[in-house]
């Protein structure tokens, strides 16, 4: 069975655990349309023991500066969710899992699909400091999800921290990672 399949297969099975759904509790009562729609693309490298790609955002930009994402982002106006996740080539697609809403108010749709091994990247130099990849088995394992919190826009807010090498894997990315692992514990 190809990777995509075993992906497709552990997908198609309903978990019984309880998804992050937001960064905060308030987000899950906010209309889609208050939201800003963005995508993701969780490209699973197909190899024996799978990886994910991450992106590090430059530390020029205005938002998000130096974090650690997925890649992807807001949708263009008529832009659906896969075709923003999406390059052209190179993608085996999965599918979209369940959103997540982010403090900033983007209500962004995480898309699943496996990219061959070695693939080269050419990230846009302006926005992306480096791209790098993850075992899988290493973020799915829940001794490395360590929860934390911050104060932000006046009040004290919770997310999950997975660290790696140099690098800290938090927030909506981090929460992303969580629920993924959750839909595929059959995996």
């Amino acid at each position: 069975m190809t990777l995509a399949e075993r992906l497709r297969a552990a997908l198609a099975t309903r978990s019984d655990v309880a998804l992050l759904a937001g960064d905060h509790a308030d987000l899950a009562r906010q209309a889609a349309t208050d939201l800003t729609a963005a995508a993701v693309l969780i490209a699973f490298t197909d190899r024996p023991d799978p990886g994910i790609l991450l992106t590090q955002r430059t530390d020029t930009l205005r938002h998000h500066a130096g974090q650690v994402a997925f890649p992807g982002g807001r949708l263009d106006p008529g832009e659906d969710a896969i075709a923003a996740a999406l390059p052209p080539a190179s993608v085996e697609l999965i599918g979209p899992i369940d959103p997540y809403r982010t403090g900033t108010r983007f209500d962004i749709t995480p898309v699943v699909g496996v990219v061959p091994p070695d693939l080269a990247l050419v990230p846009a130099e302006a926005e992306v400091a480096s791209v790098f990849e993850v075992p899988f088995s290493f973020l799915r394992d829940p001794a490395h999800h360590h929860r934390a919190s911050a104060w932000w826009q006046g009040a004290e807010r919770h997310y999950i921290e997975i660290p790696w090498n140099d690098r800290r894997i938090w927030g909506a990315t981090a929460a992303m990672i969580v629920n993924l692992s959750h839909r595929l514990a059959s995996l």
